[in-house]
């Protein structure tokens, strides 16, 4: 079975709307595209190094558009980005002229790849796409790369749909510039108590 992992970059109140420039997604009005460029660093360009290591990718269809038109002209950027399995949900397209890219219709398709054989599935973007495998309990982990800034407005990495559940912190990693690097794996239900006992 394959892991599907989220790897996100996200404000403090959870935005992950167009962080890497001003055009990258203006939709809804967002006004703050390019607020991950000025945290950039030496030790956080190591651990994206990490992160990026190649893996067939899980897109929803607007990132897919936006990776589409900009990583196959910088794919020595992005090692194996091209020879990457792309898996994109859409109902409103089915095909790409960026090779090896594969269109999901459903959840249950993505189900159905879950259970299947290969490298583990990393969603980056995606904001829909994420909401949907939240509330259908098919996240594994979240590598999640905290910025130091509120927004206020924007696509937001939780909705109120999302399954209940319990994560481990397993790595983290704090930049010079106050990013913090938190990877956290699936780890059961929500446990509660109270400090009477």
């Amino acid at each position: 079975m394959r892991k599907i992992i989220v790897p996100s970059f996200i404000t403090l109140d959870g935005v992950m709307q167009a962080p890497g420039g001003p055009e990258e997604d203006t939709s809804g009005g967002f006004q703050y595209g390019g607020w991950l460029p000025p945290y950039a660093d030496e030790v956080s360009g190591q651990a994206m190094q990490k992160q990026m290591h190649p893996s067939d990718l899980l897109l929803g269809r607007k990132t897919f558009d936006i990776f589409a038109s900009y990583w196959p002209q910088h794919a020595h950027m992005w090692p194996g980005i091209n020879e990457a399995t792309k898996y994109v949900l859409s109902n409103t397209i089915d095909s790409s002229d960026w090779e090896n890219s594969v269109f999901l219709k459903n959840i249950e398709d993505i189900k159905k790849l879950k259970h299947t054989t290969g490298p583990d599935l990393k969603v980056w973007g995606s904001s829909q796409l994420v909401h949907l495998l939240l509330q259908h309990d098919v996240v594994d982990e979240l590598w999640l790369k905290i910025y130091p800034i509120i927004l206020g407005k924007g696509k937001k990495l939780f909705d109120d749909n999302s399954v209940p559940g319990s994560f481990t912190l397993t790595e983290t990693t704090v930049t010079p510039s106050g990013v913090i690097f938190a990877n956290y794996t699936r780890n059961g239900d929500i446990q509660t108590g109270d400090f009477s006992d």
